[in-house]
């Protein structure tokens, strides 16, 4: 296929989210030379350096626009240490301008977090599916094992009594701890003096992880590890789950130091890893209505713009160690797109259909008005700047919360999800009927494969077509249908297909097959 991205509808509400992101993460792009070697990626939105945090999630929509999809996970697996750790990030820039000048390599870990190497498995899942060469996932497959291992068996990160991953006291998958006031400034490092607990978002992370090594695994034959990595993944899951969900939502740190916050209660936190939770699937459909849920209500009473919180309640001004830590600043109660998007993504996938299309519109409203993405904004919509941030730059290209919004656009309206590589193996739920849309054209390819899928939806009085082309060989569909409609018929190219009606919540969908070539016209008859 041509490469070509775009997805194109009859109301043209949301037409305009794909190409804004898309100049955003054009933008965004940051090329080193790194021992002789061009590197290319995604920077992170509030310094000169190449994170593998901000890369990993920025390369979902990423891959879409960039070629270059796999040299930024290639320099994190030859920069691995022997135990298995992964950096943070890289750069060739100065840092801490004016009192930094140099312009040497710099790596940095920030013994602080526990999610780096969870994020690095998923950038090389994310990169394989785009350039489909099996013969690079295999180089890079040691690499993604020592990673894992690491965190299994380091004491910083693993908890061998409870069976989940542990890290010390931030806020939520941040990279700076609380010290009681024993530390000047943001504390980065593990000391004698740090607090311990779990934070949900970092087992969800692994939990995704684990699952990504079986389907690995699984692809290359090898059906004793990819059992390991399945039961692993669901052991952790269930101790997660266990540990961390309080009845309506994951409570935002589980504490396995003797440590209380004057004022605070970490149960009544909601932190922005709890959607990211949903998405990797650590919740069940019910915990993840109930989530949905908490973050509707507080929309309604918080009288935030949105209710995209980094977490919420904040934690009291400063005691992280910066005076700009305040209520509502930053990663302290700030307002994310990031979270945002994955809100959406999960609100497509659990019968929310029309609250995921909401808060597009918010997004793709607010972006159109400035030209500008941040961050994160205060609560009364003020965005990020050098002046209230710790960061050393406030990019007004944001591509961590952009590619969040549009990764839901592109997954969750539009329905498209590569499940193998090359989109060889595809779920298709188009969800055109909650954006009131009866004519939408997609069409997705990876920038450095030309591999891709397209389908033209329309919904005409009496059935839904959809035609299909591209590289699919298995589809399954999961299609929204109209209130009060039921299916007569499914067919394919004039071959009738077994369906089935089920409810996600109160939205209706009709769920089918597709073998063997993709290729050609679905229809759906409608009674």
């Amino acid at each position: 296929m041509t490469p070509t991205v775009s997805i194109t509808t009859d109301t043209g509400e949301l037409d305009a989210l794909l190409p804004m992101v898309r100049s955003f993460l054009e933008q965004d792009i940051m090329e080193l030379i790194v021992d002789g070697r061009r590197v290319s990626g995604f920077r992170t939105p509030d310094a000169s350096s190449l994170w593998i945090r901000d890369h990993c999630d920025m390369l979902r929509a990423g891959r879409f626009f960039h070629a270059d999809a796999t040299s930024v996970v290639e320099h994190f697996a030859e920069t691995q240490s022997a135990t298995g750790r992964i950096f943070d990030y890289f750069t060739t820039f100065p840092e801490k301008l004016p009192c930094e000048r140099e312009n040497w390599t710099k790596y940095v870990r920030v013994p602080v977090e526990a999610d780096v190497e969870y994020r690095f498995v998923k950038a090389v899942w994310l990169a394989w599916q785009a350039c489909g060469d099996d013969e690079w996932l295999k180089t890079l497959l040691p690499s993604m094992e020592r990673a894992l291992e690491y965190i299994l068996t380091n004491p910083w990160y693993w908890d061998e009594e409870m069976g989940v991953v542990k890290r010390a006291y931030t806020i939520d998958t941040w990279d700076f701890a609380y010290t009681a006031g024993g530390h000047d400034w943001l504390q980065f490092q593990i000391d004698e003096n740090t607090f311990w607990g779990v934070m949900h978002g970092d087992n969800s992370g692994y939990l995704e992880a684990f699952r990504i090594m079986a389907r690995v695994h699984e692809h290359f034959g090898d059906s004793t590890r990819a059992i390991m990595w399945k039961e692993r993944a669901e052991r952790l899951r269930d101790k997660m789950n266990e540990v961390c969900w309080n009845g309506t939502f994951y409570t935002h740190f589980v504490k396995r130091s003797d440590v209380t916050i004057p004022g605070v209660d970490e149960s009544s936190q909601l932190s922005m890893s709890n959607p990211m939770d949903i998405n990797r699937g650590a919740a069940t459909h019910e915990m993840a209505v109930s989530i949905i849920g908490e973050y509707q209500r507080r929309r309604e009473e918080s009288g935030a713009f949105a209710e995209w919180f980094s977490i919420d309640p904040p934690f009291p001004d400063g005691i992280f160690g910066d005076e700009k830590l305040v209520g509502g600043a930053y990663v302290n109660g700030g307002i994310m797109p990031l979270v945002g998007g994955e809100l959406a993504r999960a609100a497509f996938d659990h019968g929310f259909e029309r609250y995921g299309v909401d808060i597009l519109r918010q997004y793709l409203e607010m972006i159109s008005q400035s030209g500008e993405t941040y961050l994160w904004y205060f609560p009364d919509g003020t965005p990020a700047a050098v002046e209230t941030s710790t960061s050393p730059e406030a990019s007004a290209t944001d591509g961590w919360g952009s590619s969040a919004m549009l990764h839901a656009l592109i997954e969750g309206l539009a329905g498209v999800v590569d499940t193998h590589k090359s989109f060889q193996r595809v779920r298709i739920s188009p969800r055109w009927e909650a954006a009131g849309v009866t004519r939408a054209e997609v069409a997705l390819s990876y920038a450095c494969s030309g591999r891709g899928i397209r389908y033209l939806y329309e919904r005409s009085d009496g059935k839904i077509s959809l035609e299909i082309s591209g590289n699919a060989e298995e589809a399954g569909c999961h299609v929204l249908l109209p209130d009060e409609s039921r299916v007569i018929s499914v067919s394919h190219d004039g071959d009738e297909l077994s369906f089935a009606e089920v409810m996600v919540e109160k939205s209706r969908y009709v769920d089918f097959e597709v073998d063997g070539p993709v290729d050609g016209t679905i229809v759906i008859r409608l009674g």
